[in-house]
């Protein structure tokens, strides 16, 4: 329940499931059964998601389908000179180097692959503070864009 039904609304309930099944394991009755009962009012009522559950379906599903793509060649590590000469690793972005650590306006998917959006945070518990973090990424992917044509003309 706490993997698939809360999911990211609500961490907290993988972590408070695994303790109490090992509370009951190390301790056994009554203190493990208290933990268990304790766990089980928690998932209970915690802010419920599936859309991890979903997107994972979803990836899955993709594979399975889909073929084949090499990595982008700017995410190549370049160990060799021939490497480096073909332009493995060139223009890579360290998103810790980054302002805010993230790579505005890069792209990891192959080429030609379109974002997938398979996870689609819902509206409750954690997965609130997670679907305004994706859109803030997403306004600075936008204006990174825009000053990378802007460059260009």
């Amino acid at each position: 329940m706490a993997w698939e039904d809360i999911g990211l609304a609500d961490p907290r309930a993988m972590q408070i499931a695994n303790d109490a099944a090992l509370t009951y394991e190390r301790l056994g009755s009554p203190e493990g059964e208290l933990a268990l009962g304790q766990a089980v009012i928690y998932l209970s009522i915690a802010a419920k998601s599936n859309a991890g559950y979903m997107a994972y379906n979803q990836a899955v599903a993709f594979i399975k389908q889909d073929q084949s793509r090499p990595v982008p060649v700017h995410l190549r590590n370049a160990p060799t000179k021939l490497m480096k000469e073909l332009g493995y690793g060139h223009a890579y972005r360290y998103a810790h180097d980054e302002p805010e650590a993230y790579a505005a306006g890069e792209t990891y998917l192959p080429e030609g692959m379109r974002e997938p959006g398979w996870y689609q945070p819902v509206s409750r518990g954690l997965e609130l503070k997670i679907a305004d973090k994706m859109a803030h990424l997403r306004e600075l992917d936008q204006q990174a864009r825009a000053n990378q044509k802007g460059k260009k003309t």
